[in-house]
């Protein structure tokens, strides 16, 4: 079962998330915030799979949250739920440690296929904000593939078959099938990816690897 944590100021925006979930019987909301501030006690107190996050709350909005969120309680996933699809939020939501971002006006079957993405160590865009990201990444294709491939390479063979099945949308547990391994030793490799690499989470590690073409 995943349990899910909600954050959001508009109770109607809650009743919705919480109905579109229930659709699922391997989500359930245990938690609800009204602000960020609120979703980072619960956080601690519940212990959340994954903790679904809006921007715009007050007290402490959503992307200060994620911050706070991964430092206290670095087992829950956060996705980033926003009717905001600006690339200013999206960097900063990545930049914050999210796993997902996730579009309000998006279909609802991007929310539960989000949430099962997150919580199964893996990390989802919504494809409005996917597509972004691509185009951006055309831009300047070329010096950031020659960057990419020179901080790729100082990983090992190994870590480079983890990045690429990372990148490709498999969870820890998925990647250890693949390559034969027990899911510890891949969540060794992620955690070691991460910081050989200095980024601040999966998706990051996703876009380098498409940069780098391991993808």
């Amino acid at each position: 079962m995943i349990r899910v944590l909600l954050a959001d100021d508009e109770a109607m925006i809650r009743a919705g998330v919480r109905t579109i979930l229930a659709t699922d019987p391997d989500i359930t909301v245990v938690a609800e915030a009204v602000n960020g501030r609120e979703a980072v006690d619960l956080a601690i107190a519940h212990r959340p799979d994954v903790v679904l996050l809006d921007i715009r709350m007050p007290v402490l909005d959503g992307l200060a949250a994620a911050v706070e969120i991964a430092a206290v309680a670095p087992s829950a996933a956060v996705a980033i739920l926003t009717t905001f699809g600006d690339d200013e939020y999206l960097a900063r939501a990545l930049d914050g440690g999210a796993a997902g971002f996730l579009l309000k006006s998006g279909d609802p079957r991007e929310l539960v296929a989000g949430v099962h993405a997150v919580a199964g160590g893996g990390a989802y865009l919504a494809p409005k904000a996917a597509a972004r990201v691509i185009g951006q990444l055309r831009a300047g294709a070329l010096t950031r593939a020659t960057t990419a491939r020179a901080r790729t390479d100082m990983l090992t063979p190994r870590e480079r078959e983890v990045l690429s099945l990372l990148a490709a949308g498999l969870s820890n547990a998925q990647i250890a099938t693949r390559l034969n391994l027990v899911e510890g030793t891949v969540k060794g490799h992620v955690s070691t990816i991460l910081t050989r690499l200095d980024l601040a989470n999966r998706v990051q590690a996703a876009i380098l690897a498409h940069e780098a073409g391991l993808v």
